[in-house]
């Protein structure tokens, strides 16, 4: 067949796009615009004329929010809507009021809801435990009775509970325990669910009773947290319920609702519940039980939250459990913090009331007990410290700091002080705390060690240090009093909790020298009997902090133990994480590419760690992540202009990362980048030594290319190394990646796995014909292998690969090839390689050449017309549609219609693709413009005979 001779240089330039001068004038992207805007309101009625108005505004609105007039238009139509369509508030509009009055404090503050679950596994036991469960079944009552009646007998209920209906579960484990205080909750729901009022109250007093229970003293604050989330919850029950009684003409409360605007009815019932718990006789369950339903003093009166706080306090004090008392107090505060934060007289007077009790902690009535349960002074002072810290943590919000000074000076003259210090650098501000840094030293020196542990209280003021920084005057001398105290600890867990601690300031505020100085301490600490083991979780805490603050890693690996501190990290899994996250600071920071090799031989060294953990149990999301962080180091290697340097390194990175395919892809890229390299530095004309290198790089690439196992990546891996080879003058290199695509491609499976589904394969395997007959343009045909060897092996290849029944891939691969075959027939191709002659030059338009380039493009014709016909069917009509109309198209970009048996096919395959009507017309049209719009250039006359000979029929 005929191609149409080309000239690629005017194509060029006529394709170019036209150049118009534009006048900016006063135009400036980040200048202000106007903008304008327009309303328009159409009537209903027929005939009526739309108004419309203007008005200019200032692009400094929003433009959006601007038209809206501030309104917004979900709004108005709720104000607009029947009344009875804005029913009140339902669970959303409580969720919604509830976070409303929860945010009264700000986010700053750290929720008890934070708290919880550390308090859970902190204190936990293996005693067995016992609780109290009441015989919570309703009384049957006579119909008609009387309402004196009917309150009599819920009295009687009340009363029963607390006189013996109930029975005790001993010998409980902890989970067991736990799951009852669950099915406890759950009760409360299903009887107020059910209206069991009465129920749901007993339930709840019998859980505030166990809140004066400390036989088992060391699950006391795991208790305090499950009990309390009973009384949270019957709390809001109540709350909501007298709420909801407050809907009057369904219009509900506002958020900010005044005890004027609540009935009498909500009010009734509201007195009622504070009647009921005042008729509980035991002090714990009465205060708890008044403390949960604290908020609804709202519906009684301004001043009833106010008036019922110091009350409550002062109930307290009838508390003679000291733990029971504190956490009593605990509760309080956290019940104040969320109805009224803004009330906090009451906190502190809640929190001096302590005070005046603490002595008692160290009483004998304690100490019996303590002796009694064997459990020492040092473990029992640590349970009060969350109800401390939370009291002290609701005083220090948003407090003055002569508050915050007054509060220390009372806990500096209290005796046996240390619980307190503790709370107290817990709760004050970290800024406050590290500004007298050197005053809680001196207080720490002077606590007695037999009580509360000193290096507690270090750990404390270290974490304080850690979010604030001390003068500068006193940082080596803090740190020295510090680390007097952490080194002479014996015990390897007591140490690691607080050298941890340190660690962040040491390295935050001191230079690699101190750093190596505490990490040689720790070694020496946590070696012996392989302390280490039980202590991972600190030990990775200490190399993230290190990492975080030293992210040069020339000075990282000049801090000497830093290397030997790793070497403690035996465990596989907790090793490999660890290198991860070094891995990821490298990444992160390393701006420059390094050739140091202490860095080198160090990140190899941690690469190969996490390269040796894969193994076949090891999932493909971890795989992906260790390759890609293997790569970041990779990519930042580099020897400069010692390319041979840099081959090696890439070798020996082949043989430590074999097992990650990901891996070897890059080094088979990088390795091609430095034969491209070397090329630009040789500016093409390589010598002897330079050609020899390029040799081997692309020695390398055939050999690791056939370990990968992604069919699609060695074909394309092929194909792109096959490009570099040909770029630096390796022919037979060249020839033989080219070859190995082409031997590949029967290979390829019907369906390849693609993000974990399986998918056809036939649109990749088209797109990368497609790239390798761009490539084949110019790949000069070798001497002893005859005209267009690689191209008639690839036709071959792809003739006999059996497609999809339903697939027409293999025509729009023909089609590609017809491209190919006329780009080939030029005098001159459309692109070429330097310093490599192709077949333009090699064969000069020799004559038996172009004879061998019509004899495959009549063959390959033949083979799109075969297919063609094949789909006559009416069910594969559209899709001949399309072909002929693809094939068409081909025929007019790159064959000569001069040729009279090539302007005959043209127009039968137009006839053919609007044969049955599944031509889109709009197609066909543009198609016919554009034929005669080149009929218009001197070259192109004879189109406009072909225009004429080109119908457009419509679908019908």
């Amino acid at each position: 067949r005929h191609a149409r001779v080309r000239n690629y240089v005017s194509e060029s330039e006529v394709c170019k796009l036209e150049s118009v001068p534009l006048d900016f004038g006063d135009y400036h992207p980040l200048k202000p615009i106007t903008v304008t805007e327009s309303k328009t309101k159409k009537m209903t009625r027929k005939g009526s004329t739309s108004s419309t108005s203007s008005s200019s505004s200032s692009s400094m609105m929003d433009p959006l929010s601007s038209v809206l007039d501030g309104t917004d238009p979900l709004s108005l139509f709720a104000a607009a809507a029947d009344p009875v369509t804005t029913a009140p508030a339902t669970d959303g509009a409580r969720r919604k009021r509830d976070k409303d009055e929860s945010s009264a404090v700000g986010s700053d503050f750290e929720p008890w809801s934070s708290k919880r679950g550390e308090i859970l596994a902190r204190y936990t036991t293996t005693e067995k435990l016992s609780i109290v469960s009441g015989g919570c079944h309703r009384k049957a009552t006579t119909t008609g009775s009387a309402v004196s009646e009917k309150v009599r007998t819920r009295l009687e209920e009340l009363d029963d509970l607390e006189e013996g209906s109930q029975k005790e579960l001993l010998n409980l484990t902890q989970q067991d325990y736990m799951n009852r205080i669950e099915e406890l909750n759950q009760s409360l729901k299903d009887a107020w669910s059910s209206d069991q009022k009465v129920k749901a109250l007993k339930i709840v007093i019998q859980c505030s009773k166990l809140l004066s229970d400390t036989t088992v003293i060391q699950f006391y604050p795991s208790k305090f947290v499950l009990i309390t989330d009973i009384l949270d919850t019957f709390g809001k029950l109540v709350y909501e319920r007298i709420l909801s009684m407050c809907v009057d003409n369904r219009v509900s409360l506002p958020d900010n609702f005044s005890p004027e605007s609540v009935n009498d009815t909500a009010k009734e019932t509201c007195l009622n519940w504070f009647f009921k718990i005042a008729s509980i006789r035991e002090l714990i369950p009465r205060f708890y039980v008044e403390a949960a339903i604290l908020k609804c003093n709202k519906f009684l009166s301004k001043m009833g939250i106010s008036e019922c706080l110091p009350r409550l306090t002062a109930m307290i004090r009838g508390i003679g459990d000291p733990l029971v008392a504190v956490y009593a107090r605990a509760y309080l505060c956290r019940v104040g913090m969320e109805v009224a934060p803004q009330l906090k007289e009451s906190l502190n007077k809640n929190f001096f009331d302590f005070l005046l009790t603490f002595k008692q902690i160290h009483g004998d009535t304690v100490q019996n007990q303590l002796v009694v349960q064997c459990v020492e002074i040092p473990l029992y002072l640590t349970l009060y410290s969350p109800a401390i810290d939370w009291i002290l943590q609701c005083i220090a919000y948003h407090a003055p700091d002569v508050l915050l000074t007054e509060m220390m000076e009372r806990c500096k003259k209290l005796g046996n002080n240390a619980l307190l210090l503790n709370s107290v650098m817990s709760a004050f501000r970290a800024e406050f705390i590290a500004a007298r840094s050197m005053d809680f030293i001196a207080m720490i020196k002077e606590c007695d060690e037999s009580g509360f542990p000193k290096h507690l209280l270090f750990r404390s003021l270290g974490l304080n240090l850690a979010l604030a920084d001390p003068p500068e005057s006193d940082r080596l001398q803090i740190l020295n009093e510090a680390w007097k105290v952490i080194t002479k600890l014996k015990n390897p867990q007591d140490y690691i909790n607080c050298a941890e601690v340190w660690v962040e300031y040491t390295c935050r505020h001191f230079t690699k020298r101190e750093v190596n100085t505490v990490l040689a301490d720790v070694i020496k600490h946590m070696t012996p009997d392989r302390a280490f083991e039980d202590a991972y979780p600190q030990l990775q805490s200490i190399i993230q902090k290190v990492i975080t603050y030293i992210y040069d890693f020339a000075l990282l690996f000049s801090v000497e133990k830093f290397l030997p501190f790793l070497d403690m990290f035996q465990k596989e899994s907790v090793r490999v994480e660890v290198c991860k996250c070094i891995m990821e600071s490298f990444i992160k920071h390393q701006q420059e590419p390094t050739k140091d090799p202490v860095i080198l031989n160090a990140l190899l060294h941690i690469c190969k760690t996490m390269h040796d953990s894969v193994n076949a149990l090891t999932l493909e999301d971890e795989k992906r992540m260790l390759a890609a962080l293997i790569n970041g180091f990779i990519k930042m290697v580099s020897f400069g202009r010692d390319f041979e340097q840099q081959l090696s390194f890439y070798v020996e990175a082949r043989s430590m990362f074999c097992n990650l395919e990901p891996v070897l892809v890059q080094l088979i890229h990088s390795v091609n980048q430095l034969a491209m390299e070397t090329r630009r530095v040789m500016k093409g004309n390589h010598s002897r030594k330079t050609a020899a290198f390029v040799r081997a790089c692309v020695a390398f690439c055939f050999i690791t290319i056939p370990s990968l196992s992604s069919i699609f990546t060695r074909l394309n891996l092929y194909l792109h190394s096959g490009q570099v080879a040909l770029a630096n003058q390796c022919l037979s290199q060249a020839d033989a990646f080219f070859k190995a695509a082409v031997s590949l491609v029967p290979e390829v499976p019907k369906m390849i796995s693609v993000d974990g589904k399986m998918r056809p394969s036939d649109a990749f395997l088209l797109e990368f014909l497609c790239n390798f007959f761009s490539t084949l343009l110019v790949v000069p045909d070798h001497p002893e292998q005859g005209v267009l060897f690689l191209v008639r092996g690839l036709l071959n290849v792809i003739q006999d690969y059996t497609w999809e029944d339903n697939s027409d891939d293999k025509v729009r691969i023909y089609t590609n090839v017809l491209h190919l075959l006329s780009a080939m027939t030029q005098e001159s191709f459309i692109y070429h390689v330097d310093k490599v002659d192709s077949n333009d030059t090699l064969y000069g338009g020799d004559s038996k050449f172009l004879a061998e380039i019509n004899k495959l493009s009549e063959t390959v014709v033949s083979q799109i017309l075969d297919h063609l016909k094949t789909l006559g069917k009416e069910e594969t009509l559209k899709r001949q549609s399309q072909l002929a109309h693809c094939f068409f198209n081909t025929i007019l970009a790159h064959g000569d219609l001069r040729n009279n048996r090539l302007n005959q096919l043209s127009v039968n395959l137009w006839n053919l693709a609007q044969k049955h009507g599944f031509a889109d017309t709009k197609t066909m049209v543009k198609t016919l413009e554009y034929i005669k719009r080149q009929s218009k250039q001197p070259e192109m006359s004879h189109f406009s005979d072909l225009a004429l000979r080109l119908p457009l029929q419509s679908r019908t």
